[in-house]
């Protein structure tokens, strides 16, 4: 059995649905293969029990030879422990199967979402990436599990059909027959079960999107009272999603309605056609048991037919939102030819004209807080610049030397769950020192002091035991204790009083001194211990100075202290 999570989940293959689960597949054939070699040995175990039992009335029973009916008793119990060994080895490879298949998943949908960086939210919503961890992981693992039983259930019913056949060649021919008949008369079903389960994925994404944005701007709905315009949003869309789960339910009770009916149907033909060939002396009273041995087994490999053909379907639409989840292409290539450059370098954002002295603290100013936020997605490479550092365009930089020589820390950042000094120190090479530095920095000292454990305190999801303004404290300090030569702050201090971001404003020129910092903001504090401030209008930087020389120009005074004069 593989260790989990694997150390290389590989590259996969989206060019369909059906070529991801093949890639899946292929990326764990030994456990995939064990389970159906186990799978095809249970399953033929119990398909043979009828026809031990049916030889041991007849050579046994009925002819009154006690030895015959010891040496099949024997055959009967060795058989039966062959199947239970079998069965609980079958059973370890489906979870072995499930699992890996599950973890491969999530394991290339992360990789690549990191990968993707900004790109993500911009192309890929919320909601489509919650509905692959939540479900359709799930039914990728199904596909693959189900792999096992399935070649079981094949492999036992041409095993069934070749006794039936030496017995009587009607009955043979009646199973060989009337099994694939019957999948193919549930098949119609099949393809509008897939198409209702494909629209109820797409309406779950929207919902788990809407959800998501509705949890992430609570706070300001309610300031602005729009709650229950949300709320009934939400309550329209959940009851779209409900009725579409309803029409797929529909399908599926009828599937498997059919599932239960047509296999008892056929089960009555062959058991009614077995009885009269017994009357007719045709066949003998064991080949008679064995026949309703036989009517009952039918059943499991005809019911796991189409279970395989339904996981399948379901595997095939969770397949589709991952591959369109991993087609998404970064905005933001990487070259063939690497180049080299110094962090020690002048950083310029060409677009807009600012040019970032090496080891200073330099503030960005604009009316527009989204024309600042899209040049720190440039500055820090996610999103087209051109950007240069050292002279050298971002583009033509290793992707990896740009992450981890620029540090962007946006108002969109988050925390996770988990211990905070993991949290905190996300390289994993901070002390506690460095910790506790970047925490007095941030100025979240008084967080830190209502936490029982300290920094081994546990961190709900999201920070949700936390404030606003407590969340943007420790995410500073989180950006602070990763300690990059270049750091990008978009917003930093948006969500705390003034008394705090001017003990934030004070140490953060302290803490970066002799490395370079770019702080996107309109707060007077901050910008008053600046080395150097730009002003950006219509996307262009038009003044540059410090903090108390640009408060003479009326563009500069009227961002920074909304109109009111100095």
């Amino acid at each position: 059995m593989r260790s989990l999570p694997l150390s290389d989940p590989g590259i996969p293959d989206v060019r369909s649905p059906a070529r991801y689960l093949w890639w899946v597949t292929r990326g764990q054939w030994p456990t995939v293969l064990g389970g159906v070699a186990f799978g095809i040995v249970w399953m033929v175990a119990q398909s043979v029990m009828p026809a031990v039992i049916g030889r041991a009335i007849d050579e046994g029973v009925a002819a009154e030879d006690l030895g015959r009916l010891w040496f099949w008793s024997a055959a009967l119990l060795g058989v039966g422990g062959l199947q239970a060994v079998a069965g609980i080895a079958r059973h370890r490879f489906a979870v072995a199967n499930w699992l890996i298949a599950a973890y491969r998943t999530v394991q290339v949908v992360a990789r690549h979402a990191v990968r993707l960086g900004a790109t993500l939210p911009r192309r890929v919503s919320t909601g489509e990436v919650v509905s692959i961890g939540a479900t359709d992981l799930s039914h990728v693992g199904n596909a693959i599990e189900v792999l096992g039983r399935g070649a079981g259930a094949l492999v036992s019913f041409l095993v069934v059909a070749a006794i039936l056949l030496s017995s009587s060649t009607t009955l043979g021919l009646v199973v060989l027959i009337g099994v694939p008949a019957l999948l193919l008369l549930l098949g119609p079903l099949l393809k509008p079960l897939q198409k209702r389960n494909l629209a109820q994925r797409e309406m779950m994404g929207e919902l788990n999107s809407l959800a998501s944005d509705i949890v992430g701007g609570l706070r300001v709905l309610r300031g602005i009272g729009g709650e229950e315009v949300f709320h009934r949003r939400y309550v329209t869309e959940s009851q779209r999603v409900r009725n579409s789960g309803v029409e797929v339910a529909k399908m599926q009770s009828l599937l498997d309605a059919l599932q239960v009916f047509l296999p008892g149907v056929f089960v009555v033909v062959v058991v009614w056609l077995g009885a009269r060939f017994a009357v007719q002396g045709t066949i003998t009273p064991g080949e008679l048991v064995a026949f309703y041995g036989y009517s009952a087994f039918l059943m499991i490999p005809l019911r796991t037919g189409t279970e395989v053909a339904n996981k399948v379907i379901r595997g095939l639409v969770a397949g589709r939102r991952i591959c369109r989840v991993l087609s998404v292409e970064p905005e933001v290539q990487d070259v063939g030819a690497r180049q080299q450059a110094s962090t020690r370098g002048e950083l310029v954002d060409v677009q807009s004209g600012l040019r970032v002295q090496p080891g200073r603290l330099t503030a960005v100013v604009s009316d527009v807080p989204d024309e600042t936020a899209a040049l720190a997605d440039r500055l820090g490479r996610f999103a087209d610049g051109p950007a240069l550092l050292d002279g050298v365009s971002l583009s033509d930089l290793e992707r990896d030397f740009v992450r981890r020589a620029i540090l962007v820390s946006d108002s969109g950042a988050t925390l996770f769950s988990g211990r905070l000094r993991d949290e905190l120190d996300v390289r994993g090479t901070a002390t506690d020192a460095d910790l506790l530095a970047a925490i007095a920095t941030a100025s979240a000292d008084d967080v830190l002091e209502t936490l029982d454990d300290g920094l081994d305190a546990r961190v709900e999801e999201r920070g949700r035991s936390f404030s606003g303004g407590q969340r943007q404290r420790l995410v500073l300090a989180r950006a602070l204790a990763a300690d990059p030569d270049i750091l990008v702050l978009v917003e930093p201090t948006s969500a705390v009083d003034a008394h705090t971001e001017a003990r934030i404003a004070a140490r953060l020129h302290e803490h970066r001194r002799g490395r370079t910092t770019v702080v996107t903001t309109a707060s007077p504090l901050l910008l008053d211990h600046a080395d150097e401030v730009a002003l950006v209008e219509h996307g262009s930087v038009v003044l540059s100075g410090t903090h108390r020389e640009l408060l003479d120009d009326p563009r500069y005074r009227r961002v920074v202290v909304r109109g009111e004069d100095e």
